[in-house]
Order: C-alpha cells, then sequence, then structure tokens
C-alpha cells in the first residue's frame, strides 16, 4: 500500500521538526528557521499527522515535547546534521591531512619544468599525496569526462565541451643541436641553412609536417625530416648522437640541454607561440582537494621557465 500524500518524505520537516523539538515553542522555531509563526504551526500540524503523535502539548502557556518526540530529539538532531554536512560545502582542505592519489598527464616540454617544484610542493605540504604522471597517450580521450585523469597540463587540444580550460602560459620553440653540428658554429643561421640541415621531428601520430614546415613553404624552401619519434626526450638524445637538428622549447632546464651536450639557437622562422594550460572535468570545480591540486600548479609554474 502506497503512503498517502502526508506521509511522503519531506527533509523540511525534518529541519522544523528538529527546532521545535531544540525550542519548544512554535514562536521560537519559526524566528529560528525565518518563516512566520503562523506557517510553522501550519508545519507542526503536518508532522502531526505524518508521526501520529501530538508531538508537543500545551502545558500551562509552555509546550512540551510528548514521550515520543523525547525519544526522537537525539536522532532527529543528529540527521539534520548529517544533512548539512552534506549540503555545506567543505571547508579548505589541510594539506597534512589528505590523503590521495592525483592522475596528471604532462606532455614532456612541460614536465621537465614543472613536475621538480610541484613534487617538491606535495612532499612538502602533504606527505599522504601521490601524484601519478600518465603518458600522452590519454590525450585528445575522454579520459577527465570518464574520471582516468584528474588533471592535464599542457598543449591543450580540443577539450570536451564541459572540460573547465586555464591558461598558464606561452612558450617558443628554439633548435637544438649537437656541439660539434655545423649549425652550432654559425653565429647566425639562416631560413635556407636551417632548412638544408637533416630533422627529427616530435609527434605522438607520427606527422611528418608541421607549422615548421609551413613556414618554410612561405619562403620556398623545405626541409627533409630523417625521424619523427613520439617525444621530445627522444628527439634530444638523437640530435645528441647525430647531425640532426629538433626543436626544443624554450625554457626547457639547461642544465639538461648541458648534459646532452647540446647547442640550442633561434628558429629563423616566425613560428607561432604554443599555448600552455591546465584542464580538468567540472565535476572536481567544488573538490577542496582538487582545488589545492590546481593551486599547487599554479604556483609552480613560472611563466619565465618555459618562456625562455
Amino acid at each position: 500500500m502506497r503512503d498517502g500524500p502526508e506521509r511522503q518524505l519531506d527533509l523540511n520537516l525534518l529541519v522544523a521538526l528538529d527546532a521545535l523539538l531544540e525550542e519548544e515553542s512554535v514562536t521560537g522555531a519559526a524566528a529560528r528557521l525565518h518563516v512566520s509563526a503562523p506557517a510553522m504551526s501550519r508545519t507542526l500540524g503536518r508532522i502531526r499527522t505524518v508521526l501520529g503523535d501530538p508531538v508537543l502539548v500545551r502545558a500551562g502557556r509552555q509546550l512540551v515535547p510528548t514521550p515520543r518526540a523525547v525519544e526522537l530529539r537525539p536522532g532527529v538532531r543528529a540527521l539534520v546534521h548529517q544533512a548539512r554536512a552534506l549540503l555545506v560545502p567543505e571547508p579548505v582542505t589541510d594539506p597534512a591531512r589528505l590523503t590521495r592519489e592525483f592522475t596528471v598527464q604532462a606532455t614532456e616540454m612541460v614536465l621537465h619544468g614543472l613536475a621538480p617544484r610541484l613534487v617538491r610542493a606535495v612532499v612538502r605540504q602533504a606527505p599522504g599525496v601521490t601524484l601519478r604522471f600518465m603518458p600522452e597517450a590519454l590525450e585528445g580521450t575522454p579520459a577527465l569526462r570518464e574520471g582516468r585523469l584528474d588533471l592535464e597540463i599542457g598543449v591543450i587540444g580540443h577539450p570536451d565541451p564541459e572540460t573547465r580550460v586555464e591558461p598558464l602560459g606561452r612558450t617558443r620553440l628554439l633548435a637544438a643541436v649537437r656541439a660539434g653540428h655545423p649549425l652550432a658554429r654559425r653565429k647566425t643561421v639562416t631560413a635556407r641553412a636551417f632548412a638544408a640541415a637533416d630533422h627529427v621531428g616530435v609527434s605522438r601520430q607520427g606527422r611528418i609536417r608541421g607549422p615548421v614546415d609551413e613556414e618554410l613553404a612561405g619562403l620556398g624552401l623545405r626541409r627533409r625530416v630523417v625521424a619523427v619519434v613520439p617525444g621530445w626526450n627522444a628527439a634530444l638524445f638523437l640530435c645528441r648522437e647525430s647531425d640532426l637538428v629538433c626543436l626544443t622549447p624554450a625554457g626547457a632546464p639547461s642544465h639538461h640541454l648541458e648534459l646532452l651536450g647540446l647547442h640550442t639557437f633561434e628558429v629563423p622562422l616566425e613560428l607561432p607561440p604554443v599555448a600552455l594550460g591546465m584542464a580538468w572535468h567540472p565535476r572536481n570545480d567544488a573538490d577542496p582537494a582538487h582545488g589545492w591540486l590546481r593551486d599547487q600548479v599554479r604556483q609552480s609554474w613560472r611563466t619565465d621557465s618555459f618562456s625562455g
């Protein structure tokens, strides 16, 4: 048998019952909930109908709870507190007490510059947090929407419509060659000399042509791409062992290039800057822990580290 309308669940009745049992006064409960006394009196009538108990009865000029009301008081109080805890935004997370694993996708071009500072911040502030950096293979997939990624950092290509994207900065690209490369001995590298050298491309999709080739074509020039590799590190190591030219983000850690014995120079082309940012799914907008992580990314990011 279905409950009638008067027995359907109404959480507002719990809040009103909690106020009535604490105040033991229709007027006091009305003032506490910012409603009129007649409205609270009607609510008390509904509560009496639902419970099948008068709840509050008059004793002289006062109202006193019935035995059933006294029995209900602690349970009602606890339920109202739990409901408010669920609906009221959580306080700012204390990182020192946070236990969480965040899955982050970061492109190689920013991982070397950003990860050391971000990891140091996590170690210092939140010993219970683990950062799990994932390969760029998830880029272009619904990983953020599906919850497989918490945050994406780098070149944000074609995000889902609901994805939140926050710009972090821009970087330009430099050319890198081994120290003994013929171009390393030039004070100025022309577009013609740049195009005449053999190149290694970087593309996760294996693409041979890109913005560099479009700019060269506009000058009536063409380069030879000997190899295409999926990541920046592989390209830099390949340049160290050959006479190939590769591109590297300006501001890549100088000690990394020095250890590899690489020389960098300005690309003699008008290449557009590379926009970098972070992206997340809106389900995490109000999550204090995720908000803390985004703050750490912002604070760890230094524009000059990626602009050269």
